[in-house]
């Protein structure tokens, strides 16, 4: 029943985000809440097993949901706004060394992988190309590989990023 409940929650407040402004009754006209109601019912009742599929819920708590907000204006946007200037450094001198590293990640959760494979993959000058299924390494290609790290087996996660420590706070987040 948890699932079902967070799901229609969920479902409800997407619902009412994308629709406020459409009536005269608190942004929503009667039949437009009615409809919300009807199709987040509707929703959990499809997707309840899909967005709580590992039985926990401490993405509920929403203290951790807190938290993304300042993870991305925070620590995030520093990582980017450094990386986009070594890209442009690199650009303008041609001063590249491409290639494929192993990141050994270390994260337990479905939501943590993603969010680092996606954190890799926003920052200019990387991208995630394959995540290993067991051992939760993800196989990065990076327009600079650092000097010495090409006979190293692989590299600890928090080693991508020099400024903030992105996988701490991936960890506060998601597991």
């Amino acid at each position: 029943m948890i699932p079902f409940l967070l799901t229609f929650i969920l479902a409800l407040l997407l619902y009412l985000l994308l629709t406020a402004g459409s009536g005269s009754m608190l942004l929503w006209s009667p039949s437009e809440l009615v409809a919300g109601i009807a199709l987040s019912l509707l929703a959990a009742a499809v997707a309840r097993n899909f967005l709580c599929r590992s039985g926990s819920f401490r993405m509920a708590n929403p203290l951790r949901l807190l938290l993304i907000p300042l993870y991305l204006l925070g620590p995030f946007l520093l990582e980017v706004t450094k990386a986009n200037l070594d890209v442009a450094y690199r650009v303008i001198t041609g001063n590249i060394r491409p290639g494929i590293i192993r990141v050994q990640s270390g994260l337990k959760t479905d939501l943590g992988i993603f969010m680092l494979a996606n954190s890799i993959t926003l920052t200019p000058g990387t991208i995630t190309v394959d995540i290993d299924e067991k051992s939760h390494d993800l196989y990065v290609h990076n327009i600079n590989i650092p000097d010495g790290w090409e006979g190293r087996s692989g590299v600890e996660d928090r080693e991508l990023f020099s400024i903030a420590n992105l996988p701490a706070w991936i960890r506060r987040i998601a597991e």
